[in-house]
């Protein structure tokens, strides 16, 4: 079972599933996605794009699209147990989610970690024990998990894949019947329902205010229609009354090809904001969300310096931001002109751009993905194999305290643990010497992961700095119940 509650989601879902099928082709996926999930073959048991909100306030008014689609796959869950869940960033609603499917037993991978890193830190410790695995998209959130101990792995940014015009500027301009000559500008107000609502119109705005102050300049506005949106409401939020005033065009396909051939952007905050610094596209952000939302937010966020994700990665302001009461169109327009020409600011933004992609890994980010997913899908079918005797039997494994993880792989660990403690808490051994080396390999995640999970460890330590001598750790077991 597959979950994406985003477009974005959406996207890289597919990608996972098509990588997944191409190495295990008996697979079958089901879940709730949108249409890229669909065409990638997954049995969609919820669009996803009744579930497209933004913000706490937001989400109040379609609470009952959420149940629904929550019940949905929780009674697939328990009537077809799938052999692994595979969810992919939205945590408010997949977290819950998780929560059930651990209780069932069902080995659960999380694919696009929420940025735990920009707010509500304490997730971490949610997320790793609930997930078997996480994969990560970003080099720095790997440590965030590993240092508590829960298995988590730098898979690359999946968007270092996808991020490929299919058409040259030219091709497009002439596919989309384009003057030459005119500068083309996108309008970008997101995936979300309610983003579209509140931030096309004052996008419109702004094109209309340019428009009137350089009439000698010829301009056409591009503005791709998400799956998550329709077209009755991108015309109730302003087309409508635009349409005579603005030369617009609605983008259904060939997105990338349309954000490539782009002199310019407004974007709202999100994924595309990612996708348009990829494609060295100058850029304003914006952000606006209901009043209670962002008040809550700005509560829990409060640290951060900025709140789009090229400035955040980069750590430096990349693309200008503008928040809450300063997205307006005189705000918006005096950011976006000197992105018009060709001078310093355009300039340094471009190049912070091309720094920006060397911090996001290598491409293959799917593959490399599902081949992590599968290992999580093989080592839970390993825990639920019948035989009796787990330990291979080329391995002499005294029952005395002391476990040497050299001769296992790390697929093997969680199952080894669960059977080796239980037999010391038997015969009364209540500390155990685990020996996985040196350092924050993945032998040594892999154990304080599965230790965090089990009932009979009342706690561990490592045996010193970085594990002493021979790099362990001390597990203090409850004793047995009488």
């Amino acid at each position: 079972m597959i979950v994406a509650g985003e477009a974005s989601g959406d996207m890289h879902g597919a990608a996972l599933v098509k990588a997944m099928g191409e190495i295990r082709p008996d697979l079958h996926f089901c879940g709730m996605g949108g249409p890229e999930l669909q065409a990638a073959g997954v049995e969609l048991l919820y669009d996803a794009a009744k579930l497209a909100v933004v913000g706490a306030v937001e989400v109040l008014s379609h609470l009952g699209d959420i149940l629904r689609a929550r019940r949905q796959l929780l009674n697939r869950m328990r009537t077809r147990r799938p052999a692994l869940l595979i969810l992919i960033d939205y945590p408010d609603f997949n977290l819950l989610l998780a929560s059930q499917a651990k209780k069932l037993g069902i080995p659960i991978f999380y694919y696009i970690s929420p940025q735990i890193w920009a707010w509500r830190k304490k997730r971490v410790h949610t997320i790793g024990r609930l997930a078997d695995c996480v994969a990560v998209i970003l080099p720095f959130e790997e440590a965030i998990y590993t240092q508590h101990g829960y298995r988590a792995a730098f898979v690359g940014h999946p968007l270092l894949d996808s991020v490929r015009p299919s058409l040259a500027r030219s091709q497009f301009m002439q596919q989309y019947q384009l003057q030459e000559g005119s500068q083309l500008i996108g309008l970008l107000p997101g995936s979300r329902k309610k983003e579209v609502a509140t931030l096309l119109p004052v996008f419109l705005e702004t094109a209309a205010l340019l428009c009137q102050e350089e009439p000698q300049r010829r301009f056409t506005f591009l503005i791709p229609q998400a799956s998550t949106v329709s077209r009755a409401l991108l015309e109730e939020s302003g087309l409508t009354a635009y349409q005579n005033h603005l030369d617009y065009r609605i983008i259904t396909e060939d997105r990338y090809s349309m954000m490539a051939a782009c002199d310019a952007c407004l974007a709202a905050s999100g994924t595309v904001t990612l996708e348009l610094a990829l494609l060295r596209i100058p850029t304003v952000v914006a952000y606006r969300v209901a009043s209670h939302t962002y008040w809550l937010g700005k509560l829990i966020i409060r640290s951060l310096p900025f709140f789009s994700l090229p400035n955040l990665i980069a750590g430096q302001e990349l693309v200008p931001e503008l928040l809450q009461n300063e997205v307006t169109a005189q705000h918006l327009l005096a950011k976006l002109k000197p992105l018009l020409e060709e001078g310093v600011e355009r300039t340094t933004m471009q190049e912070g751009f091309t720094a920006l992609r060397l911090l996001l890994g290598e491409s293959g980010a799917a593959v490399r993905t599902a081949h992590l997913a599968l290992q999580v899908l093989d080592g839970h079918n390993r825990t639920n194999k019948t035989d009796d005797d787990f330990f291979p039997e080329k391995v002499d494994l005294p029952i005395d305290g002391s476990l040497d993880l050299h001769q296992f792989r790390p697929g093997e660990v969680k199952n080894l643990l669960n059977d080796y403690l239980p037999l010391c808490q038997e015969r009364g051994i209540l500390q155990v010497r685990i020996i996985h080396g040196k350092g924050k390999g993945v032998l040594r995640r892999t154990v304080h992961a599965q230790l965090e999970r089990m009932d009979i460890v009342a706690g561990f330590r490592l045996a010193g700095p970085d594990g002493g001598e021979w790099g362990a750790t001390l597990v203090d077991l409850r004793p047995p119940v009488e």
